[in-house]
């Protein structure tokens, strides 16, 4: 299992690095993936911090865990390669993000030019079982993302983070710098969006607004 992460990014967290719980961590991973079919591939486990460099970093949305089907995880949250069915989530993603600047529905599912510009597409545990969503819950990575929220929110100002549905809004607790912009809503999941609890949360323009009055480049987010 290859691991590749930008040198920026491991000075901010080297201390995580050489933790003996990462220790663990990488090698449960390994184990699991000797030993099952496991997304995404390693090359890609730490692509959420490869495709964004610390010091463009502004906007941290968090998901949960990597899809579990087939040729779906990538690396970023909510993300899929082009060439990949968009799934229901991401579908309503891009919905939202049509109402919030009328204009064509996004139909890139590749995610990475948002990473581009500076948003950490996060989840909470980096790798799964195929077929089986949360079946890498107890291997530790949520010990490591957790802190790696604690650690930015710390060392940057005026972030924003994207907290969508409990799971993400039970993150809160680590943001720990008072100027950051948080904004939380339901998931984008068609069982939370079509009860209401996702569409009309304006958070892509809102996120926009606070990054352009802080001085900050806006993100491209279509």
């Amino acid at each position: 299992m290859s691991i590749k992460i930008l040198d920026c990014w491991k000075k901010i967290l080297d201390k995580e690095f050489k933790s003996e719980y990462f220790d663990d961590i990488i090698s449960k991973t390994k184990e699991e993936y000797s030993r099952f079919k496991c997304y995404p591939a390693g090359k890609n486990i730490f692509r959420a911090f490869d495709e964004c460099p610390f010091k463009k970093l502004k906007v941290i949305i968090i998901g949960q865990d990597p899809y579990h089907g087939e040729k779906q995880a990538n690396g970023l949250c909510f993300s899929v390669n082009k060439e990949i069915e968009n799934p229901p989530s991401l579908n309503n993603i891009f919905k939202e993000l049509n109402n919030n600047f009328s204009r064509d529905l996004r139909t890139n599912s590749d995610l990475s030019d948002w990473s581009k510009q500076g948003v950490l597409l996060l989840n909470s545990i980096l790798t799964v079982r195929r077929k089986f969503p949360g079946s890498h819950q107890n291997i530790g990575w949520e010990i490591f993302t957790n802190n790696v929220i604690k650690i930015i929110s710390e060392e940057k100002n005026n972030l924003v983070f994207m907290l969508w549905g409990n799971y993400a809004k039970s993150k809160e607790k680590f943001i720990k710098n008072s100027n950051h912009l948080i904004l939380k809503s339901g998931h984008p999941s068609p069982l939370s969006a079509n009860r209401g609890f996702w569409f009309g949360n304006n958070h892509f323009i809102k996120c926009n607004n606070f990054l352009k009055s802080n001085g900050l480049n806006t993100v491209k987010w279509i």
